[in-house]
């Protein structure tokens, strides 16, 4: 499949545009993600610059609505604010160099600009430790066992299970509620003897973590939103 890639700008909306050309593609195509509102327009090889531009105007009610619709972006940075573990707390400047947490506030030492990363560093290291934890806890009452475990920034999926019993989960759960990142880990250690969704799964995963109701229904109604968040 041959694609190609430009980047245009639609001055009224202050925003970029994505255009990927593809052989693929059968007709024009206009997207905005809903993680951090990023446009992508999908052209087929055959259309010109002139009608995907068209295309862009004729449409560009719907786009600025939906543009509108996406999560606004927060810089974590010293001053602002990161959710941990279902909580909100303040960004705070420290001395030293780590990182810690009281009962409101992150306190961040070194150097202000590195602040965002090194949150993410913590973050990081926290998520491993919940995650690691409960996928112990939930496998132990299973009687199985997996292979690994890792970490990614994945933004389809909360986590995965492979058939080797490889485990993967987003290091932004962290940021949800106990109750959530537990069901996730409950949800993906089930997937050691289910690899699917059938009832016999979910009937496992409710054994395992109880009822699954209120944290399916946080990720959906609020999961996005841990997205929002850069650390760069």
């Amino acid at each position: 499949m041959n694609k190609s890639v430009q980047t245009w700008f639609i001055d009224e909306l202050s925003l970029e545009v994505t255009v990927k050309r593809s052989s693929g593609a059968k007709r024009l195509r206009l997207k905005v993600s809903a993680l951090d509102g990023s446009v992508t327009l999908s052209v087929p090889q055959g259309a010109s610059d002139a009608q995907a531009r068209l295309f862009l105007q004729e449409h560009f009610d719907w786009l600025r609505k939906h543009v509108s619709r996406a999560p606004e972006q927060q810089i974590v940075t010293i001053g602002g604010a990161v959710p941990i573990e279902g909580q909100l707390y303040d960004i705070e400047a420290g001395t030293g160099r780590g990182v810690t947490l009281d009962s409101a506030r992150v306190i961040v030492g070194g150097d202000p600009k590195t602040a965002g990363r090194r949150i993410q560093g913590y973050l990081k290291t926290r998520a491993h430790a919940a995650l690691l934890d409960a996928s112990e806890f939930y496998a132990g009452k299973l009687g199985a066992s997996f292979s690994k475990m890792t970490l990614r920034d994945t933004r389809s999926r909360w986590g995965s299970c492979t058939a080797q019993g490889a485990l993967m989960y987003s290091w932004r759960l962290i940021m949800a509620p106990p109750d959530v990142l537990r069901y996730v880990a409950a949800h993906e250690v089930a997937h050691l003897a289910h690899l699917d969704h059938s009832p016999e799964f979910w009937a496992c995963t409710e054994r395992l973590y109880g009822q699954t109701q209120t944290a399916r229904a946080w990720l959906r109604q609020e999961g996005i939103a841990l997205h929002r968040y850069q650390f760069d």
